[in-house]
């Protein structure tokens, strides 16, 4: 009976183990049913309410899936659109260029990438269900599945951003052309009010102390007069020296009269004279021959490099040195001063490179600055020339 008992036990166990696993799996399964029907409903549901328009289309290019987004900015119901061509969406002129692009997006194997042909501006012109065109930025991905490749845009309309855009581009142009009056009005004053200054005051000026060197001569005068009249003769001179100064700063004479290469000379050597700072200039004076515009352009960016030198660098050594070209003239100042900090360069105060960087695009020039803390700073300048400029 012992040995009956065991036997059924076994038999038992045998019996109900394989319908105990099965049940387990049963339930497994069921479970992995369900959360995927979720993680499904969840999917639909952040394609459905999307902001951005989501729009799938398989390998003969038909629309397989489109979100509420999309179809709204197309100008479609959903309906519409599933099955339909993605020509529907695309302008005619570009639509034979867009499947190429597909095509060849879809043969390099690339899992996805940003439409458009530049990095600044990744869009693509969209059609709209009245037959407007607009601007979309937008990426593409693909994938395959079961054989078949399928494509997926994620877009989104840019019209507005676009034309803001435009509008700022324009703003700046505008602003830098003003940028560019201004500093021919501030030249054109600069030059007037030297000239009045140097031929009018000064010789007024030199007048006086002639006048005054006459009266010197008498010989009736007390000795406290003479040091009184030798007093007014320092103060008149001195007035002469800062007079002739300030025109300068305004407007130097040897600009006009001399050029830029013996404007650069006379400025090198008042620096150093001024500030004890080393200044080299290394220049032909064939290579300096410019027209006005250029030559006082180049002539205020040393100056007004000279001036942040004397202030903020505290350096020893400053070289300015000039080379050329049949097109371009290249000009560089370094100097082995403190630098510059990092950010200080972009502070909304810093007038003096923002007048340089203006000049300099106003001869459709490049502007370069390289400066670090302990380093110096080097300023690279390239302004287009010809042999007529």
């Amino acid at each position: 009976m012992a040995a009956i008992a065991i036997y059924r036990g076994m038999v038992a166990i045998n019996i109900h183990a394989p319908y105990a696993y099965l049940i387990k799996s049963t339930r497994t399964l069921q479970e992995t049913a369900n959360e995927l029907l979720i993680n499904k409903q969840r999917l639909v549901g952040v394609i459905e309410t999307a902001m951005d328009g989501i729009l799938t289309i398989d390998d003969q290019y038909k629309i397989v899936l489109v979100n509420p987004a999309a179809a709204k900015v197309f100008g479609y119901e959903v309906e519409q659109m599933l099955g339909q061509p993605i020509d529907v969406v695309i302008p005619m002129r570009h639509r034979h260029v867009h499947s190429k692009h597909v095509e060849t997006f879809g043969q390099h194997g690339t899992t996805r990438r940003q439409m458009g042909t530049s990095f600044e501006d990744f869009y693509v012109t969209g059609l709209h269900a009245n037959g407007s065109e607009f601007p979309i930025e937008a990426s593409i991905s693909s994938l395959v599945e079961n054989g078949r490749r399928f494509y997926t845009v994620i877009f989104r309309d840019i019209n507005e951003r676009k034309i803001a855009k435009e509008k700022l581009a324009q703003y700046h142009t505008q602003l830098s052309q003003l940028s560019s009056a201004l500093q021919s009005i501030r030249e054109e004053e600069r030059k007037h009010i030297a000239r009045e200054l140097h031929d009018d005051l000064g010789q007024l000026l030199a007048a006086l102390r002639m006048d005054l060197s006459l009266l010197q001569r008498d010989q009736s005068m007390t000795e406290k007069s003479r040091m009184t009249l030798s007093s007014m003769d320092q103060l008149l001179l001195t007035s002469i020296t800062t007079l002739r100064r300030i025109a300068t700063d305004l407007r130097p004479r040897a600009l006009d009269e001399g050029g830029l290469f013996f404007a650069l000379q006379t400025l090198q050597k008042e620096f150093s004279q001024r500030h004890g700072v080393h200044c080299d200039l290394i220049a032909d004076e064939e290579q300096l021959i410019l027209n006005d515009e250029k030559s006082t352009a180049i002539f205020r960016i040393v100056q007004e490099s000279l001036t942040n030198v004397a202030r903020h660098a505290k350096a020893n050594h400053v070289k300015i040195s000039f080379e050329r070209d049949d097109n371009s003239l290249y000009l560089r100042i370094k100097d082995d001063g403190r630098g510059i900090e990092e950010g200080a360069m972009n502070k909304t105060r810093s007038f003096g490179l923002v007048g340089m960087r203006e000049r300099i695009k106003a001869l459709n020039g490049s502007f370069q600055l390289e400066s670090a803390v302990g380093k110096g700073t080097q300023i690279d300048v390239k302004i287009p020339v010809n042999d007529a400029s």
